[in-house]
């Protein structure tokens, strides 16, 4: 069994989702398919049940789990010890992204490079569909995601920056035609949700009602970036999102209008308290000597 496919099983038995696994290792889910498939005809017995709803570890998939997941773990970690010792590095801190823009941040990742050549930085993409698993698993030691967030074993640190709104509309959506939108207007249209996120941190990225006082409709449920793609190229729903991925994520059948009364996201670093380590702390440093900006300027 290759390496890839150890990391594609092992993700697949936690996700038990083939489009978040995809998501998650930047594959197909064609190909996290095929790696199941290839595993299974080897071991000679299925180790996941699957029908078009859910997905399932078999008792042979959960003893392959439990035996697969600490010699995975030891394996990266002695692979990653040996990187590290190449590059005269002591340990890396690994910063998760839940916003796409980590371009815009490269001042961040070069001062804490600058000021701390003794470490490493990995920067990776973050779901958000489960936002806080990775922090509390230990795959990454810091995460930014919008704020506020408001967990018992997780730290909210400084602001890296705040970024206006536009909101996600077919090019068929009856709004597409317009230069912008309003909060108003969501009380029009379904609005695509993630389920299971914390009621508080999904009402901080979109109102549950607009200012009038309707209800803005949840619906259909999404859990990937494709997902959201497609029920709103369809004109399913409509979503918010923060203003920088007009520039990363063009795509020629959404149209993104301006929403200049919704409130600008704040996106910040979290971490988990139990890991604050110098590495996390050295970090939130150079955000707040740095300080926050708005990604059409300083922030006022």
């Amino acid at each position: 069994m290759e390496l890839r496919d150890i990391e594609i099983f092992l993700t697949l038995a936690e996700e038990l989702h083939f489009g978040r696994t995809a998501e998650r290792l930047h594959v197909s889910v064609a190909r996290v398919s095929q790696a199941i498939k290839k595993q299974e005809r080897g071991i000679g017995a299925e180790l996941f049940l699957r029908d078009s709803r859910n997905v399932q570890l078999t008792l042979a998939g959960a003893q392959l789990r439990m035996d697969l997941a600490p010699i995975y773990r030891g394996l990266q970690e002695s692979l990653e010890r040996a990187r590290l010792a190449a590059q005269g590095k002591t340990d890396v801190l690994r910063i998760g992204m839940i916003p796409g823009n980590a371009y815009d941040l490269g001042h961040y990742w070069a001062t804490f490079r600058a000021r701390h050549p003794q470490w490493g930085l990995k920067i990776r993409h973050a779901s958000f569909s489960d936002p806080f698993t990775g922090l509390r698993r230990g795959d990454i030691d810091i995460l930014v995601a919008w704020l506020p967030v408001l967990e018992p074993d997780l730290v909210m640190g400084p602001t890296l920056f705040v970024d206006g709104r536009l909101l996600a509309v077919g090019l068929g959506h009856d709004l597409a035609g317009r230069a912008s939108a309003v909060v108003e207007m969501l009380g029009d249209f379904p609005h695509a949700f993630v389920p299971g996120l914390p009621d508080y941190w999904a009402d901080a990225y979109t109102p549950p009602h607009t200012p009038k006082g309707r209800k803005i409709e949840r619906g259909p449920e999404v859990l990937t970036t494709d997902d959201i793609f497609a029920v709103v190229s369809s004109g399913e729903a409509v979503i918010p999102f923060p203003a920088h991925v007009r520039r990363f994520w063009a795509r020629p059948d959404i149209a993104w209008l301006p929403v200049p009364d919704l409130h600008s996201l704040a996106y910040g670093l979290v971490w988990r308290g139990e890991a604050e380590n110098d590495m996390i702390r050295a970090f939130a440093a150079v955000v707040r000597d740095l300080g926050a900006f708005r990604q059409d300027g300083p922030e006022s």
